[in-house]
């Protein structure tokens, strides 16, 4: 039964570092990467669609993404979707596919995309602190519905600590080598 609640515990923790390393990925750094778009969709037959699954989606070089739509109708929803999509560089359309220019950062846009990412992680944290109270709550409602002891759920209290701990200091260590490499011209 404790254990069920300790690897429960662990398992959401671990999903929320997974999110918190999912959202650094739209962080623009000094190269960019293609899933700074992957939080725009467009409108495709009426489904919100990502950019991926509707042509290619290609980094050529370290500031500079092109979009090939595989329909060629679809170009200017494409444009649309990205402007909206305040990605950091407006969109290039040639007719045939959507370039988009990404400006070196300056020492301002990278300080603020690590306040962004210090953000990411602070949520994270709170993620993890949310995870370790709903899994005491299920010792102590265990301790009170008589199935385990007062020592048994201070134990396991102290175990859900030390996994909350571990994470914690994993979430610091992420973002510190975040931070070096956001920083680093």
């Amino acid at each position: 039964m404790l254990n069920e609640i300790y690897n429960q515990c662990e398992t959401k923790m671990k999903s929320s570092i997974d999110h918190m390393l999912r959202d650094f990925k739209t962080l623009r750094t000094g190269k960019v990467t293609t899933a700074v778009l992957d939080n725009v969709k467009i409108d495709y037959y009426g489904t919100p669609t990502p950019l991926d699954q509707i042509g290619s989606v290609i980094a050529v070089d370290a500031t500079t993404i092109v979009v090939n739509p595989w329909e060629k109708n679809l170009l200017a929803d494409v444009e649309s979707a990205i402007s909206a999509g305040n990605v950091g560089a407006t969109p290039n359309n040639d007719g045939e596919q959507i370039k988009l220019f990404f400006p070196a950062m300056t020492v301002e846009q990278r300080k603020a995309s690590v306040k962004q990412m210090k953000g990411m992680g602070e949520n994270a944290k709170v993620s993890i602190r949310n995870d370790r109270k709903h899994s005491n709550d299920l010792v102590k409602k265990l301790e009170k519905d008589k199935e385990i002891t007062v020592d048994e759920s201070k134990t396991a209290q102290d175990t859900i600590q030390k996994t909350t701990d571990k994470f914690s200091i994993s979430i610091d260590k992420i973002l510190k080598d975040k931070e070096v490499e956001i920083l680093k011209v």
